[in-house]
């Protein structure tokens, strides 16, 4: 396998539990004969790189274990140099395609959180200048786009300074 990761070009640090951890690995093998990951540091590393689980068993307990790797690929033991690619391939695809979503993931959340700012200042607006709702949001957004602000943005000036938009036309 070593000789099979070196015609890859990709380098092998092996690291034995309890021993430091003073590098990023850009990917993670990790021997279900290892399993639970119970050290620290180790554990601190999963979710940074994409993990490939070096399955054994199939036994029910071991798949257990492996999935709370969340690993992004697999091997069977005995390794054999076919299939190291294509596992490579998708631990990294794959890595990459999860972090695309936690990323989404965070944007969503904030716009979640923003939308109770985005209200409180429709509500605002409606009361002080006695509009409808779509027509305070429509004040709001075209205001912000005045601005060059984003609507939460803008939404955040209005409730925490109760600054109103300026009305327009």
């Amino acid at each position: 396998m070593r000789r099979q990761f070196e015609r890859l070009g990709i380098e092998g640090v092996a690291w034995e539990p309890g021993a430091a951890i003073n590098f990023a690995p850009d990917l993670m093998l990790i021997d279900d004969d290892f399993l639970p990951v119970v050290h620290p540091a180790l554990r601190a590393l999963l979710g940074h790189c994409p993990v490939i689980a070096l399955l054994g068993t199939e036994t029910p307990s071991r798949l257990k274990l492996v999935f709370e790797l969340d690993p992004a690929s697999f091997l069977v033991k005995p390794l054999r140099s076919a299939g190291i690619y294509a596992a490579l391939v998708m631990a990294f695809e794959r890595n990459e395609r999860t972090n695309e979503f936690k990323q989404q993931i965070v944007k969503l959340e904030q716009r979640l959180r923003s939308r109770r700012i985005v209200l409180a200042a429709v509500l605002q607006v409606m009361h002080s200048r006695a509009l409808a709702e779509p027509a305070a949001f429509a004040l709001i957004r075209r205001t912000a786009m005045e601005q060059r602000k984003s609507i939460e943005e803008l939404s955040a000036e209005i409730t925490a300074k109760g600054m109103l938009p300026r009305a327009i036309g």
